[in-house]
């Protein structure tokens, strides 16, 4: 694109800028927000309304397995739950090209929820989440939260919508899928990518979708959500 644009002749130059200065305020500025998804939630707004954390774990988190002490809290409003942690690629379900035992050490064939068809939910292309398994310090199912709850996972100024999809270790916080890490520009690789930090999960409470597969119900539904947590119509 770049080099296209720096091959314009002058004219074509002083046409387009003339065309601008043509256009009525309005219609620039419908253009920039058409750019920029007019109805979509940003990032910066849904983080905004996360800044605050009533705490609604017993205890602390880590982020993995290794670390020295646990640091994340699961807060909660009133029609969310929501955690700052790390990233960490969940491969297990369905195998695929990316996700098999050769990709990823600690690959598992199933899933902690399944299909419409019974079947280990695809983590290679299906965004969603990893809860931890329920424990003294917090327990999802208690937040109004299961298999299929709408999540929106914020990443720099990325927001993707996706759905919880597997539970993980019961101490542990800060994984989601493959898909769901590529989906946001993070390295999706199971041994070798993730975030070290960064990254703000927001789940809704009593938003269950199903089919679980269907990416497109969870973004509707996600953006959805996304609007009035943000409180906009």
């Amino acid at each position: 694109m770049r080099t296209r644009m720096l091959a314009l002749t002058s004219a074509a130059c002083g046409a387009a800028l003339l065309a601008a200065a043509a256009l009525p305020a309005s219609a620039s500025a419908s253009g920039r927000e058409a750019d920029a998804g007019a109805d979509e939630v940003t990032a910066a707004a849904l983080l905004a309304e996360v800044r605050a954390c009533s705490r609604i774990s017993k205890g602390k988190y880590r982020i993995d397995s290794g670390s020295a002490r646990a640091t994340v809290p699961v807060c909660g409003t009133r029609d969310a739950v929501f955690w700052k942690a790390d990233m960490d690629i969940d491969c297990d379900g369905r195998k695929t090209r990316v996700c098999n035992r050769k990709t990823d050490p600690y690959y598992l064939p199933e899933t902690a929820f399944q299909s419409s068809r019974g079947e280990p939910l695809d983590s290679a292309a299906l965004p969603h989440v990893v809860v931890p398994g329920p424990s003294k310090v917090w327990d999802y199912r208690k937040s109004g939260l299961t298999g299929g709850s709408v999540v929106a996972v914020v990443y720099r100024d990325r927001v993707r919508y996706g759905v919880i999809g597997d539970t993980g270790p019961a101490g542990i916080i800060g994984e989601a899928s493959y898909a769901m890490a590529k989906s946001l520009g993070i390295d999706p690789d199971p041994s070798t990518g993730g975030a070290e930090s960064g990254v703000t999960y927001i789940a809704f409470k009593n938003s269950r979708v199903s089919p679980i597969e269907s990416r497109a119900r969870a973004q509707s539904r996600g953006a959805a959500l996304a609007r009035e947590f943000v409180g906009r119509p």
